[in-house]
């Protein structure tokens, strides 16, 4: 049954394509969050649905859409510049095979964020494709909130549906992701004309902004907590009455620790003394290891090139109590660990060059959103929206960029798609601002407009004209 829903919901999605052509892109991004082909048990696991969707999109756009005054964003060139060098470094890559594993689905996600943009022509698009990226991650984080209230979760514990351990299904990866995507969250339900934000809409919003809010705890990821932390911090740079919203910032984490499972306090207490844990003990030993390999390989070794790193380092624990403290130090030793950090992801991979290209894409983003924040602060009632939305979207990518610290996301999809939405809305606005500044003439008319008559005044009788 769970198959044929998934298939009647494709179908209707593909269906309104071909009423309007842009449903094609969001098909393609519910398809590449959610990956139904990875929920369903046998029928849509042979079709490729997300070829047949890109395909449809791209080919709707080429036939029909407008491309008048289509305009290319810098990131957009910088993003060609990333595909062109992975390409490179994938061919002379050190783990040639596996490298190609990865590619395959990186340049999917590279190209789609260049093309995006190019088909975000109008306030509804960008909308349309904020609520369709927050409602399939929301998804996955409305299950797993429902869970996470029902068992309290655990590390490694928490299904999110599928027992495949990748992408946003992943714990830290889908705890990033859900707290990234409260702001724009919480945009709709003041500022969305899809649905309009009544009651019943902001209801579901504040729900969904909660269970994002759970998954951190649902999953037991540190990389979670840290990154809510952040959130509370950039969210109170809006808030409208900053005494209340820094009393309840301090309120709600004490009101809510006697309702937090034992084994997600546990965890958390493992952020001050990373030593004593063999997961984050690792993680430094990667990063170090990773920094010497770039003195060597100063472009990178490819996709994958972690794989040949091999690891050793010493975990630390106290034990005991009082005057009885002992300090137990217990060597350790681990090989082809993942970078856990998107940044020596780039550095281990891509080398110092594709470093600078990440980097450069991502602080753009930030710095032009930062742009938009302040230029649209005094704007009319009908662009009251383009403040708050820009403040989310950079919120979202901050927030991200924190995560990433911790977690190998430096080319998930999803944030490559919040970065084809922040470059879409920042060529939008600057199409609206050249429309406004440049009338066009009107048909008939081959200069201004002329000048409207001065009215004849009467001529009484027995006056000369003057």
């Amino acid at each position: 049954m769970r198959d044929l829903a998934f298939i009647a919901f494709l179908i209707a999605l593909f269906g309104f394509g071909f009423r309007r052509p842009f449903v094609f892109v969001l098909t393609y991004v519910y398809i590449d969050i959610v990956s139904p082909q990875r929920l369903t048990y046998l029928l849509l696991n042979s079709v490729p649905i997300s070829l047949i969707a890109v395909i449809a999109a791209v080919g709707a756009w080429a036939m029909f859409d407008d491309k008048r005054d289509t305009r290319l964003a810098p990131r957009q060139f910088l993003l060609l510049l990333m595909l062109i060098y992975c390409a490179i470094t994938t061919r002379s890559a050190d783990f040639p095979v596996d490298a190609m594993g990865k590619w395959d689905w990186v340049w999917k996600a590279l190209a789609f964020a260049i093309f995006l943009p190019l088909t975000l022509r109008t306030k509804l698009r960008i909308e349309a494709l904020l609520l369709f990226m927050v409602l399939s991650a929301g998804s996955i984080v409305i299950v797993g909130g429902i869970k996470t209230l029902a068992s309290g979760g655990g590390y490694g514990e928490l299904n999110l549906m599928v027992s495949n351990n990748s992408g946003l299904y992943e714990g830290s990866i889908i705890s990033t992701v859900a707290v990234c995507i409260v702001p724009l969250v919480l945009w709709f339900a003041t500022y969305g004309t899809i649905f309009k934000p009544d009651w019943k809409v902001k209801i579901f919003c504040y729900a969904l902004a909660f269970a994002c809010l759970l998954i951190p705890v649902g999953t037991s990821a540190r990389t979670g907590l840290v990154c809510i932390g952040l959130l509370a911090a950039l969210m109170l740079r809006n808030a409208k009455r900053r005494l209340m919203y820094l009393a309840l910032v301090a309120v709600v984490p004490i009101v809510s620790l006697p309702f937090l499972p034992e084994s997600f306090l546990e965890r958390m207490q493992t952020i001050q003394n990373h030593q004593s844990d063999t997961s984050a003990s690792t993680r430094v030993a990667v990063w170090k290891w990773t920094i010497d390999y770039a003195k060597t390989h100063p472009f990178g070794g490819g996709f994958e090139a972690y794989r040949q790193n091999h690891l050793r380092f010493e975990t630390v624990k106290v034990v005991g109590s009082g005057n009885n403290i002992t300090v137990v130090r217990t060597p350790e030793e681990d090989s082809a660990r993942a970078y856990h950090s998107s940044y020596f992801e780039m550095l281990g991979e891509q080398g110092y060059p594709g470093l600078a290209l990440w980097l450069m894409i991502n602080i753009a983003g930030v710095f032009r959103m930062e742009v938009l924040r302040q230029r649209y602060r005094q704007a009319s009632a009908d662009e009251a929206w383009v403040t708050p939305l820009a403040s989310a979207l950079q919120n979202a990518h901050i927030v991200y960029l924190l995560g990433a610290a911790f977690v190998g996301i430096a080319f998930q999809p999803f944030i490559y798609m919040l970065i084809g939405a922040q470059i879409g809305l920042d060529t939008y606005l600057a199409r609206r601002r050249s429309e406004a500044v440049w009338q066009p003439f009107r048909k008939g008319q081959r200069g201004a407009q002329a000048p409207a008559p001065t009215p004849v005044l009467p001529i009484a009788a027995g006056q000369p004209a003057r």
